[in-house]
């Protein structure tokens, strides 16, 4: 007999519920000399970002640092919300953008492994106003919009889309005139009224900004793939992630949006000025994360997290697609995911299935190891895996815009610095 998807997901939730209670236990900790960091080194980072929250350079931040999956390090600092005064705890939730595109892509991955997609099928077999997409080539012309449209001269993969080199932008390419007038420009979705299919079909119908496979173009393709896990599992994004990813490997603060009961840890935004000094900034869509309408799911920016819960994903990835006793992919998947996929595309480094990854060590002058991977978000959140260290670190903050903060590098030179037991050596 066939179960529906309703009935189905119904299943999922109850052996969820069962399951939470044995992985959504705090993460576990040790001594930073039992896993080969030094206590006094990595007392560097509080330090810093103390010197940093007092100087006005940041409102707040919560950093950690784990190996040999347990946490050494985790500190917050500054304050939650200058307005009330409450200062930052370590479980403080955090708007992580961009980060988001990482769990998106394990969702994929996670129906990659279930044989419901291939990387190289076309987007269109799935989402069919993906089947003729065109291009936006910029021209010189004394009148009219400065560029002309093409046909794509192939069609847009899965892969592409998982490694940016679908061509497709945030709307800020050679025909953004047309993206400003379809509403289509920039990455927040949370205000949106309408399920992001809506915004997808009509992203379809807009030309891109470079060739498939021709050139790495930063934009909406997770947004895209987010779609694409609704349509390929029958189920919403919010839905898949929390019975997939976030449930079983216990991420309890993980979500698109926040529930009333949980509005008191969300952290304020600030922005650097002028002289780079962080400013509480005033955004109304920002109510969307607590108000609503609760109806786009954006897989390329739009979720909400803590340290800890990040961690918990991060560490599922280090340790191999397993975290807790719970499978959320194969090895394999991950070794491809954090393979390079594009060559001299993305710059000094390599660019995987969602993450930068380093290929060579010295290219960009930061401290890592071959094979190490991660991203960040827009609010200058950032994360790594190191692999051959089993090391990761999670930065959170809230400053947007950034104006050249030097936050993110100097915690990740910090990082590495206080380890006095190299495992990759």
């Amino acid at each position: 007999m066939r179960l529906n998807k309703s009935f189905r997901f119904c299943i999922l939730a109850v052996i969820i519920g069962f399951a939470l209670p044995a992985f959504a236990e705090k993460l576990p900790t040790a001594r930073p000399e039992l896993v080969g960091l030094s206590t006094e080194r990595l007392g560097r980072i509080g330090e810093l970002m103390q010197k940093y929250v007092d100087e006005g350079r940041l409102g707040g931040a919560v950093t950690l640092v784990a190996r040999n999956g347990k946490v050494a390090y985790l500190q917050s600092f500054g304050k939650l919300d200058p307005t009330t005064g409450a200062a930052m705890p370590t479980d403080a939730v955090f708007r992580i953008a961009s980060q988001s595109k990482a769990v998106t892509s394990v969702a994929v991955m996670i129906l990659f492994e279930e044989g419901k997609l291939l990387l190289d099928d076309p987007v269109s077999k799935y989402i069919p106003e993906f089947k003729d997409t065109t291009v936006a080539v910029p021209e010189a012309a004394k009148k009219g919009p400065g560029y002309k449209i093409v046909p794509a001269k192939r069609p847009i993969t899965v892969r592409d889309l998982l490694t940016h080199t679908a061509g497709i932008s945030y709307g800020d390419g050679p025909a953004k005139d047309l993206y400003k007038a379809a509403g289509l420009q920039g990455w927040f979705m949370a205000d949106r009224p309408e399920p992001i299919g809506a915004y997808i079909k009509k992203l379809a119908r807009l030309p891109f900004d470079a060739q498939p496979g021709e050139k790495w173009v930063y934009g909406y393709n997770t947004d895209i793939l987010g779609y694409l896990v609704e349509v390929v599992s029958g189920m919403s994004l919010a839905d898949f992630i929390k019975a997939r990813i976030t449930g079983p490997l216990g991420m309890s603060d993980t979500s698109f949006f926040l529930p009333e009961d949980k509005a008191g840890r969300m952290t304020a935004v600030f922005g650097a000025n002028k002289d780079g000094k962080a400013e509480l900034v005033a955004d109304p869509r920002e109510n969307a994360y607590v108000r609503g309408p609760r109806t786009c799911y954006g897989g390329g920016a739009g979720l909400l997290s803590t340290a800890e819960d990040y961690a918990r994903f991060l560490l599922m990835l280090q340790s191999g697609g397993e975290w807790g006793g719970v499978h959320v992919l194969s090895p394999k998947s991950v070794e491809l995911m954090t393979a390079d996929h594009v060559g001299a595309l993305y710059g000094s480094q390599g660019f995987g299935l969602g993450f930068w990854v380093t290929k060579e060590l010295g290219k960009n002058g930061e401290p890592g190891s071959v094979g190490a991977f991660g991203w960040g978000g827009a609010y200058h959140t950032t994360y790594w895996v190191d692999p051959a260290e089993k090391l990761v670190a999670v930065f959170m903050t809230q400053l947007l815009p950034a104006g050249g903060s030097d936050a993110q590098g100097k915690f990740k030179a910090l990082v590495y610095q206080s380890i006095i037991e190299s495992y990759s050596r």
